[in-house]
C-alpha cells in the first residue's frame, strides 16, 4: 500500500481545472439523459462532453473499462456500462464522471431520477447528498480518514438504508485511484492523516435496501444483491489548512 500524495501548488491547479470540466461534463450529461435515450447514446454524448473541453475520458481504457463513463441505473451501483438499455420515466441513474486534463483527473459524480420519480426516491437521493456533504465537512487536516466513513454513516444511519462497503472513496490525483481508500463507514483500519494538499474522493454509495453487493457477468456492474434501487454521489475535495475545498463543485448551477 503506497502513501497519500500531496500535491504541489502547481498540480493542485491542474486538478482545479480538471475538476472544473468534470463537473461541466456532469451537469451536460444530468441535462441530456431523458427517457427514450440508450444508455450508449448518453455514453456518447459525454464523450462528446469531454472532449469539447479539451479532455480526455479517465475512464475509457482504464484496467479495460470501455465506456466513457460510468452509467448505473437502479439497482446498479457503480461501474454501469453503456448499451442498448433505453431509460425509463423514474429511472435512477447514476452518472460517474472522470476527466484527464493537464495529466490530472477530476471525478465526480450525482444520481438523477429520469424524468421524474417518487418520493421514496427522492429521500434516498437527498440522504446521500446529505451523507456525502457530512463526509466532505469531516475531511479536515489533522483528522483521520475514518472521521469521514463516521459522518457518512452517522448521517444515513436511522434511515433504514444501506451503507455499499465493499467499494468506496479513494485518493486522486494523477491517477484515478490513488491513496488512501476512503470507506462509507468507521473503519478502524482507515487510520491515515489527512493533509493539506491531499486531494480525494468522497463518494457515499446508498442502497434502499440491504448493502450486499456483487458485480455482474460483465466483470464491471456492480448491483446490489436484493436487486433494490440505489444512490451514488462524488466530489473531488482538496484538503486544505482552512478546510476542504471542493474541486468539482458546480459553478453555473448547484445540481446537489
Amino acid at each position: 500500500m503506497g502513501r497519500p500524495i500531496i500535491k504541489t501548488s502547481d498540480e493542485i491547479r491542474a486538478m482545479r481545472a480538471a475538476g472544473r470540466i468534470a463537473s461541466k461534463v456532469l451537469r451536460g450529461a444530468a441535462q441530456a439523459a431523458a427517457p427514450g435515450m440508450t444508455t450508449s447514446e448518453l455514453d456518447v454524448r459525454v464523450g462528446q462532453l469531454i472532449a469539447s473541453h479539451g479532455a480526455v475520458s479517465a475512464f475509457l481504457g482504464y484496467r479495460g473499462f470501455p465506456a466513457q463513463c460510468c452509467l448505473s441505473v437502479n439497482e446498479a451501483v457503480i461501474h454501469g456500462i453503456g448499451g442498448s438499455r433505453r431509460l425509463q420515466f423514474g429511472d435512477l441513474l447514476k452518472i460517474d464522471v472522470g476527466v484527464r486534463y493537464q495529466g490530472f483527473i477530476g471525478d465526480v459524480a450525482m444520481t438523477v431520477m429520469v424524468g421524474g420519480g417518487s418520493p421514496q426516491h427522492q429521500k434516498l437521493l437527498d440522504t446521500t447528498v446529505q451523507a456525502l456533504y457530512e463526509g466532505i465537512s469531516a475531511a479536515r487536516a489533522g483528522s483521520k480518514v475514518m472521521d469521514i466513513g463516521r459522518a457518512v454513516e452517522r448521517c444515513v444511519a436511522g434511515s433504514g438504508y444501506g451503507i455499499v462497503r465493499e467499494f468506496c472513496g479513494h485518493g486522486v490525483g494523477r491517477s484515478v485511484h490513488e491513496e488512501p481508500q476512503i470507506p462509507n463507514y468507521v473503519d478502524s483500519k482507515a487510520v491515515t492523516r489527512l493533509k493539506s494538499g491531499m486531494t480525494i474522493a468522497i463518494e457515499p454509495m446508498v442502497t434502499l435496501g440491504g448493502a450486499a453487493v456483487e458485480i455482474l457477468d460483465d466483470g464491471w456492474t456492480v448491483v446490489t444483491r436484493d436487486r433494490q434501487v440505489s444512490a451514488h454521489f462524488e466530489h473531488t475535495v482538496l484538503i486544505t489548512d482552512s478546510g476542504p475545498e471542493i474541486l468539482t463543485r458546480d459553478e453555473e448551477s448547484q445540481l446537489y
